[in-house]
Parts: structure tokens; C-alpha cells; sequence
């Protein structure tokens, strides 16, 4: 992990590099994505190129192409009859984990269910203008379809804080894809969750192909309405790529982290959460701090914790690659450059953490104090930790019960109040020469204004 002082030009230079690799567009892949791509494809395609193929064969072919990809990138042959898990066999998974796993993921649902509910926006009082009547109506997204990660992690997590949120919703049926192992399995701890939750709708499907067939549908997973969950960067493109065909929650990528701190943090609690979010890989992970001592702190205690993690050698490839230490001049300059970067996760490590957090504009979940760890976020506080990446913070707000309601406006009009407002309607219809549109107020009163009365 380098460290760069904050305006000069070599750290603008490589900010700017750490942005341009963390878009949508130019793709963050791990070197074994970048294999597997070749091996698939022949030839080294970016990821947008992987995924338009992927996306492409799936709207054309169905269930074929589906079968085919797994095959290729999960190793494991798909049929008809096998591709949707059995109740059976989410039954057992529940048997299978550990009675301790069970209890932490009931405590999490709840404390998500809770959350979700507190939050959840509701019908909000008719407007009534004299006999103008306007009201909106939200309603629950019908069917949706979540994909929950299991290529380089498994994340049962991700079940809970996007399957919870919609459930609140009022969401009837919701339709899970989870990548299978070379033997076909999908994650114990997910299928879990799934019996927890009472969802018995699940596909052993993953990544763009999973994305694709839920938004067009094939013979085997009938077609969804929203797609939602976290994945990589070939699940997010997916994703865009088939927003039109079918909604999505939002674009949620590889993860990242951003810590502000100053002289007060604890180096060693600083680095543990910048290796906690770079274990992820691909993600991305910065401190930014007025204090050059920090900062080496931090770096150095990075380089003591690496060693003892399971994730290690990812998590190093990480912080060579996608992650910086920036030391800038004052912590109004650290905040301006966390809001300029709009991270994922937003840690605040200072000793005004309230003050710093009045500034703080972009963001997808803001964590606040030394006791706040953003592994409280990832698995049990209650806002879902699917959230927005790659500096789309700054216009899109984290998944929550709200993204699976539609809103639907109600327009009631009297006679007396359409004859008020007729002469704008027709003077605004005929600007834009629409004829039909005035003619289609004029003719309300046409009768009575010539004195027929029938």
C-alpha cells in the first residue's frame, strides 16, 4: 500500500488511475478472471466484451447457453432436471450448518427486518385541490430475482440484506441464483438462509448468465421483473446490460472502503479495516488523513496483519493494485477528496467524528467512531450492505425495502375543475402542436357549450 501526498502530481496522477480502474468501464478483474476469460473465449476480452457475449447468447438460446457457461466457468454440467435446487436438499443445508451460524443469521434477520420496516415508505396523504384529487399509490415490485455471490466468496450475507429488504417490500416471489461448485453444490450457509427466509425458488446459476436468465427468462427460470444483489464486475455489467428488459436495485461492484481519520485513530484498528474490505478481491481500500504518522502507522501495521489471513495473498494484490494512503494538508481537504471519490463504505475515524460527518455528501453507508467497524454493516446493523460503487454514490442510494416499491400517481378530476383548468391544458397541448390532446378536453364541454345538454 503506497503512501502519496494529496495535490501533487503524482497523486493526482494515480487517484485519477484508482478511479479509472474502479469504473464500470474499464472493469476490475483479479488475474484468474482475466485467465478464465481467454480460456472461455479464446481471447482476451474486457469484461464488458465477456459480458454482451454472455447476455447475448442467453436472450438467443435460453436454458442451452445458460448450461453452457456453468459448464465453463463453474465446472459443473447443468440439465433441466437439476437446476433448480430441491426443498430437499435446502431442507438439509439447514440441518448441515452449524447451530451457531443458524442463530447469528436469525439475529441478523431480525435486526434487518427491523431496520427495513422502520424505513419503509408508506402511501402519503391525497392532495385535494377543490375537486382535483391527486394521490400515489406504492406498490410492491410482483417478482423479483436476487443473485447472491459464490464465485471467490461465498456471501449468505448478501441473501439476507437484499431478500430481507425485499420481503418488507411486500414482494411475493422471489426467485435466488447462487453459482454451484465443480460438484454441483450451492453454499450450505445459503441454501440456509433460504429455509430461514422461506424462500424454496433457487437456481444453482451465477454471475451474467444467472442475470441474464432471470431477466428474459428461459425454459427452466421464469422470467423476473427486477433483478437485484451484489457480485463482480461481470454481474453488474450483466446487470446494465439488461436494465429495460426488467428493473435493477443498483450498480453494486467490487467492494470498497474508504477510512477518514486523523491522529486520534488507532493504527492497528485502521489497517484491519482497510485488509477487511481488500480480502474481497477485487476491491479497493483508502485512508485518507491529515497525518503523515498515521499513515506510515498504518501502512506498516497492514504489512504485519496480511500474514495471518486466510485471504491474504488476494487481499495484498489488492493493495498493490486498487488502493491508496493519501496524506493531505488539512481534514477539510480529506473530506472534499472522500466526497470527490463517493466510496462504497465510508469510515470516520477522527476525534469529531459528528462534525466530520455534517460534510461528508456522497457516500453509499457512512460508519461513525472507532466502535463502528463496517463488518457491522456487512452482516447485522440493518441497512442492507448491497450499495453503490465506483463513485456512483454521488446519484444512487443503497438498496433498501423502498427499491422494490413502485410508485403509481392517481389523478381524480370533477367537471367543474377540468372546466377551470381546460383553456392551460388546450394553450399548452396546442404549443407543442398536439391537436388531439386539446381536442381531447375541448370535447368534454362540447355539448354544452353549443347548448345541448344531452
Amino acid at each position: 500500500m503506497k503512501i502519496v501526498k494529496f495535490h501533487t502530481a503524482s497523486a493526482t496522477k494515480r487517484i485519477a488511475e484508482m478511479q479509472r480502474k474502479l469504473s464500470f468501464g474499464a472493469g476490475a478483474v483479479t488475474q484468474d478472471s482475466r485467465k478464465k476469460t481467454i480460456e472461455v473465449f479464446g481471447e482476451p476480452l474486457s469484461p464488458l466484451e465477456s459480458v454482451r457475449r454472455i447476455v447475448g447468447d442467453v436472450r438467443r438460446d435460453g436454458d442451452k447457453a445458460v448450461f453452457r457457461y456453468t459448464k465453463l466457468l463453474d465446472g459443473f454440467e447443468l440439465t433441466e432436471k437439476n437446476v433448480r435446487v430441491s426443498r430437499e436438499e435446502i431442507a438439509a443445508a439447514g440441518r448441515e450448518v452449524s447451530k451457531s451460524f443458524l442463530k447469528a443469521a436469525r439475529n441478523a434477520i431480525e435486526r434487518v427486518r427491523r431496520f427495513q420496516e422502520h424505513s419503509l415508505e408508506h402511501d402519503p396523504p391525497e392532495l385535494s385541490d377543490g375537486g382535483r384529487r391527486l394521490a400515489v399509490t406504492l406498490l410492491p415490485i410482483r417478482r423479483v430475482g436476487v443473485h447472491v455471490p459464490g464465485f471467490s466468496a461465498v456471501l449468505p450475507s448478501s441473501l439476507i440484506m437484499t431478500c430481507v429488504p425485499a420481503q418488507v417490500a411486500g414482494v411475493k416471489e422471489i426467485a435466488l441464483c447462487s453459482p454451484p461448485n465443480a460438484w454441483g453444490r450451492v453454499c450450505p450457509e445459503t441454501l440456509a438462509c433460504c429455509g430461514l427466509l422461506g424462500i424454496d425458488e433457487v437456481y444453482r446459476i451465477g454471475g451474467a448468465q444467472a442475470i441474464a436468465a432471470l431477466a428474459f427468462g428461459t425454459a427452466s427460470v421464469p422470467k423476473v421483473e427486477m433483478v437485484a444483489g451484489p457480485g463482480n464486475i461481470f454481474t453488474t455489467l450483466a446487470k446494465k446490460e439488461v436494465f429495460g428488459d426488467v428493473a435493477i436495485d443498483i450498480l453494486a461492484g467490487p467492494s470498497e472502503v474508504l477510512v477518514l481519520a486523523d491522529d486520534s485513530a488507532r493504527a492497528d484498528v485502521v489497517a484491519a479495516d482497510l485488509l477487511a474490505q481488500a480480502e474481497h478481491a477485487p476491491a479497493a481500500a483508502f485512508l485518507v488523513t491529515p497525518s503523515a504518522a498515521l499513515a506510515k502507522a498504518v501502512v506498516n501495521e497492514v504489512e504485519k496483519q496480511l500474514s495471518g489471513l486466510s485471504r491474504g495473498d488476494r487481499a495484498a494484490a489488492v493493495l498493490e493494485e486498487y488502493s491508496l494512503a493519501v496524506v493531505t494538508a488539512t481534514m477539510e481537504e480529506a473530506i472534499d477528496l472522500a466526497n470527490d471519490l463517493a466510496p462504497e463504505h465510508l469510515e470516520i475515524l477522527t476525534s469529531e467524528s459528528d462534525a466530520v460527518l455534517a460534510k461528508i455528501r456522497n457516500a453509499g453507508t457512512v460508519f461513525v467512531g472507532a466502535w463502528t467497524p463496517t463488518a457491522a454493516g456487512d452482516y447485522y446493523a440493518g441497512p442492507s450492505h448491497t450499495l453503490p460503487t465506483g463513485g456512483t454514490a454521488k446519484f444512487l442510494s443503497g438498496l433498501s425495502a423502498n427499491t422494490f416499491l413502485r410508485r403509481m400517481s392517481v389523478v381524480r378530476y370533477d367537471q367543474a375543475s377540468l372546466e377551470q383548468d381546460r383553456e392551460d391544458i388546450v394553450t399548452l397541448a396546442e404549443a407543442e402542436g398536439l391537436t388531439a390532446h386539446a381536442e381531447s378536453v375541448r370535447i368534454r364541454f362540447r355539448k354544452r357549450d353549443s347548448g345541448d345538454a344531452k
